[in-house]
């Protein structure tokens, strides 16, 4: 099983994120956001993960590689959505991360991947496992060339479809 940060640093040209999820659990910015607490920046929570992240996805596009991440959301959105939505431009996109956002309802007759997936460079596949309220509980990986395949042309199709972050409203 390959380190996903390994992974990500070994991408050359393109780490694709697909994500189909209305929630990913809850972590203490999400939880002070539902409060109504401010949250400016994710990265004044000190969090260890996502200070590494940034630091990841910093050096991977430094080295020009494209960091797209595409997200198939239910509309109306979840609270988990909104704040994602609300976050994203201070925490992708000024990493370097392009991101676009495509509602559920355009997506009806496309053949995703039943898991969540990370493709790096059109060569293996990572796909994150998730509890049904959004815990991560593990992930595989696979490099059999049709599942590359299906997974590059889902991603390809949806972000072709998707709303790009600036224009994209809730």
């Amino acid at each position: 099983m390959p380190d996903f940060g390994a992974l990500l640093g070994s991408a050359e040209r393109s780490a694709c994120h697909l994500e189909m999820r209305d929630s990913y659990g809850e972590d203490q910015v999400f939880a002070d956001w539902r409060a109504a607490l401010p949250v400016e920046r994710p990265e004044a929570y000190d969090l260890q993960e996502y200070a590494a992240w940034a630091a990841l996805v910093r050096e991977t596009v430094g080295r020009g590689a494209q960091v797209r991440r595409a997200r198939v959301v239910s509309e109306p959105a979840s609270a988990y959505i909104r704040w994602e939505h609300a976050i994203t431009g201070r925490h992708n996109v000024a990493l370097g991360e392009q991101v676009r956002w495509l509602p559920r309802s355009r997506a009806s007759d496309l053949l995703l991947p039943g898991n969540d997936p990370w493709l790096v460079d059109e060569r293996p596949v990572l796909f994150h496992w998730f509890t049904g309220n959004g815990e991560w509980v593990g992930h595989e990986s696979t490099e059999d060339q049709a599942v590359v395949k299906a997974v590059a042309a889902a991603f390809e199709t949806v972000w072709e479809r998707a709303v790009p972050h600036t224009q994209y409203t809730l």
